[in-house]
């Protein structure tokens, strides 16, 4: 019953299968071998985008830091939610990256940013001079730290709102595919078509042992990511190995069904939960986390019976008898372990 994240996950069988095959013989190093360039293609076709340049690391705080360290200088301010994950679970990477650009934060429900109110900084900041740092970049994060869903017509309103104040558009897709699956829109919709210049695609949490993809749309980017991620260390020199589990996930669209399943999972979770008596989300389960508000004396007994999952009271409610829990679901997720979980949160 571990509920705790879907970075717990194993690897998924056949991409560990493709990091078995890569393993055989001797190949060009850092990247110049025929599967990472195959893998660049996968990418490439199923987010429709023949000219985009595509960069494989091991992190998905290093796919973060390093597209916005290509998007931005260190003078310039980024805005991204006040719970976004550059904020609170980066360790001061992207500032780190960027040379000190300023992370500017805003409100949202859901860990959806609020455009009335990214409209109104971007022109505050743009009109603040040179004491004030120069609006930059937006980033947002999809799906979101509170599970929800960007939808295409969201994100156009985003980049329109980008484009007025010459912002780029970053995308943190940790969760992109279930992001995507949630949605049932096409890859390319909801990212370059919708306006997002740079987007880290997650394979970490969706079945692969380690690999994230730097996706750059905006073309006057490029070499300066290739730059960035050689310089800070993380273009790998047996980098084939991160290749081979893209190529896996993106084979077959492999990487939808792991996603579809696993939202599945937290849909079916979400629906049980009512049968815990005093529960309630906290924010609709768009896809693969459930955010839900239970009893102190639930959250007790399940913990007890061995489920692991994390309190999220730092950001949601909670009162002496109440407190709010985060359940994540993944590839590997099953209808047992949801059935046990809720069983043990009724006692």
């Amino acid at each position: 019953m571990n509920f705790g994240s879907d970075n717990c996950s194993g690897v998924h069988p056949a991409v560990m299968a493709a990091l078995m095959a890569a393993n055989e013989g001797y190949v060009a190093s850092y990247g110049g071998d025929a599967l990472t360039a195959a893998a660049e293609d996968r990418v490439r076709e199923v987010l429709d985008a023949p000219e985009a340049s595509v960069l494989f690391v091991a992190t998905g705080t290093a796919a973060n830091a390093i597209c916005l360290g290509g998007a931005v200088n260190g003078w310039d301010r980024i805005f991204c939610h006040e719970d976004a994950h550059i904020e609170t679970s980066e360790c001061g990477a992207p500032e780190l990256f960027t040379g000190g650009a300023k992370l500017t934060l805003m409100p949202g429900d859901g860990g959806l940013i609020d455009p009335d109110a990214l409209d109104r900084a971007a022109g505050f900041w743009a009109g603040e001079g040179l004491g004030g740092s120069r609006p930059g970049a937006i980033s947002l994060t999809n799906t979101t730290e509170w599970g929800r869903i960007w939808t295409a017509e969201m994100l156009a309103e985003i980049s329109a709102i980008g484009k007025q104040h010459q912002l780029l558009l970053h995308m943190d897709g940790a969760r992109f595919a279930n992001a995507v699956a949630g949605s049932d829109a096409e890859p390319a919709s909801v990212t370059h078509r919708a306006g997002v210049d740079l987007l880290s695609f997650g394979g970490t949490k969706n079945g692969a042992m380690g690999v994230e993809a730097i996706v750059a749309f905006n073309p006057e980017l490029a070499a300066r990511l290739d730059y960035i991620r050689k310089r800070s260390g993380h273009l790998l020199s047996k980098h084939r190995f991160l290749s081979a589990q893209f190529y896996a996930l993106m084979e077959g669209g492999l990487w939808l069904e792991l996603a579809r399943h696993a939202n599945d999972m937290a849909g079916l979770l979400a629906q049980q939960l009512d049968a815990v008596e005093g529960a309630h989300l906290a924010q609709p389960a768009d896809a693969n986390q459930v955010f839900a508000v239970i009893p102190v004396d639930a959250e007790d007994r399940a913990r007890s019976a061995g489920a692991v999952f994390h309190k999220w009271a730092s950001l949601g409610e909670e009162t002496e008898d109440m407190v709010t829990v985060r359940f994540v679901c993944g590839w590997n997720t099953t209808e047992e372990d949801v059935s046990d979980l809720v069983e043990a949160l009724r006692g």
